[in-house]
């Protein structure tokens, strides 16, 4: 499942994220959400997302299934 839609998200899901910096590559950091940062319902390029480590990015994949 993608990060598109913010009602897809919680605090405590395990998740995969771009960082900004990442952006051009691509490269995935995995981590688990602490707070949704987008307020908009859908966002085309994944929701925003601070991780509990501290790290803040777009989600592109949500690794735990409800």
């Amino acid at each position: 499942m993608d990060g598109r839609k913010r009602e897809d998200i919680k605090p405590g899901l395990r998740v995969n994220i771009v960082l900004k910096q990442d952006q051009r590559s691509g490269k995935l950091t995995e981590g688990v959400v602490q707070s949704l940062l987008t307020n908009s319902s859908h966002h085309p390029h994944g929701i925003k997302v601070r991780l509990t480590n501290g790290l803040v990015g777009r989600v592109k994949e949500i690794l735990d299934e409800e």
